[in-house]
């Protein structure tokens, strides 16, 4: 790209400035990359679904995660074809070690939180480039002030740019870069992935529990079990032949769950026993692995657990949404708080408290129109990630084909 007198003047500041040197940790993999860079907790995640989204037609493709330094620890469960680095500091030494080492044969970036120098020497390597979910507040920096043409210069360098908001783009606009390849896409945040499900038991409990209102108890400590058969104790005083879907967040955990609804008094099935429910069957106890798929297809109504007591965090609400469930959660769920606050604002899932507040909120959402309601709230805000992901995904093919990559 050419180079502005800002950017000129910032890559003379960035190449007199002292920072640690660039070394991998690890080996750059064979075959295509993609170099995909997290400014925000919530990117990362996304990214991850980008990633199996490119790897539909490019099965071989690696994904590099960067992220800046303070950023934290991101999500172990990303992928063996995602290799997460933090973000080298942006000198021009630094730049020029960390792309050669790498060799991208694209480059993605989230948010904002632009690095000249690296975003430079990418841009005169030939490697395209991508921005997207760019926010204004952080397309800029006060220190910035020095380099008045330094952001227009950046944005310059970028194939294409997808914003989050109407905002942005009018920023966009004032300094001079808005044109055919920018566009408003709403916020990039990580969507639904339908789980596998075995389609015989499906049917086979569907027919069983024809009729029944179910509700699912996903992903429980052991610490919420008791809380959760409470519920669904003062649930079945008001329809007799509700039937609850009990899975604990650890299997190994099962003795526990076993000996909590011996005590409750209520009449459960082991899944693991093979055995199917009865009419007189209250509870499954879903004590196997990988069935997610399977249980949340059953059940209209969701309370993911792992969110009702302090020192747990939360579990995924996407999976619920992407099934067709409404999602009730609980007061603690720090590590998906943003996930939980869009689908809370749309009206697809509600919080519960203790056993008195999650039985009433089963018993409004029993009425198939109440559950649906909400449940189609959740699907609605899910599927909207899930289409985003897929025009990046297009985007991204597009420039890997200009690339000549295979």
């Amino acid at each position: 790209m050419a180079r502005s007198l800002s950017l000129k003047a910032y890559l003379a500041y960035a190449r007199g400035s002292s920072g640690a040197a660039y070394v991998a940790q690890t080996p750059r993999p064979a075959g295509t990359l993609v170099w995909a860079h997290a400014v925000e907790p919530s990117h990362a995640k996304a990214l991850a679904e980008l990633h199996e989204r490119l790897m539909t037609f490019r099965p071989d493709l690696t994904m590099l995660l960067t992220k800046a330094p303070g950023l934290g620890q991101l999500d172990a469960a990303l992928g063996d074809q995602v290799i997460v680095e933090v973000l080298p500091d942006d000198t021009v030494t630094s730049a020029q070690s960390f792309l050669e080492h790498w060799s991208p044969d694209v480059g993605l970036w989230t948010g904002g939180d632009l690095k000249p120098a690296i975003l430079n020497h990418a841009a005169e390597t030939g490697i395209p480039l991508g921005l997207v979910d760019a926010a204004e507040p952080l397309l800029s920096r006060s220190a910035w002030r020095w380099f008045p043409d330094l952001p227009r210069s950046l944005l310059r360098s970028f194939d294409f740019v997808m914003t989050r908001d109407e905002q942005t783009s009018v920023y966009l606009k004032r300094v001079g870069v808005w044109g055919r390849n920018m566009s408003v896409s709403g916020p990039f945040l990580d969507g639904p992935v339908a789980l596998d499900y075995n389609e015989s038991d499906r049917d086979e409990l569907a027919e069983i529990m024809r009729g029944r209102p179910v509700w699912l108890a996903a992903d429980c400590l052991q610490t919420e079990a008791e809380t959760v058969l409470q519920a669904h104790r003062e649930i079945t005083k008001l329809s007799h032949r509700a039937m609850l879907i009990l899975v604990p967040a650890q299997v190994s955990d099962t003795a526990q769950f076993k000996s909590s609804l011996d005590e409750s008094g209520l009449r459960y099935i082991e899944w693991s026993s093979g055995k199917f429910p009865e009419e007189t069957t209250q509870v499954i106890l879903a004590d196997t692995e990988g069935e997610m798929g399977l249980w949340y297809r059953l059940a209209p109504i969701s309370f993911m657990g792992s969110s009702l007591f302090a020192g747990s965090h939360g579990s995924d609400p996407n999976q619920p949404a992407a099934h067709g469930s409404a999602i009730l959660y609980g007061p603690h769920i720090e590590d998906q708080l943003e996930a939980y606050a869009r689908f809370a604002e749309a009206g697809g899932a509600r919080i519960v408290r203790d056993a008195e507040t999650l039985a009433t909120s089963v018993k409004r959402l029993i009425p198939p129109d109440q559950s649906a309601t909400m449940a189609h709230a959740a699907w609605d805000v899910a599927s909207r990630s899930a289409a985003l992901t897929e025009k990046i995904a297009e985007r991204v093919h597009a420039l890997l084909d200009r690339a000549g990559a295979v």
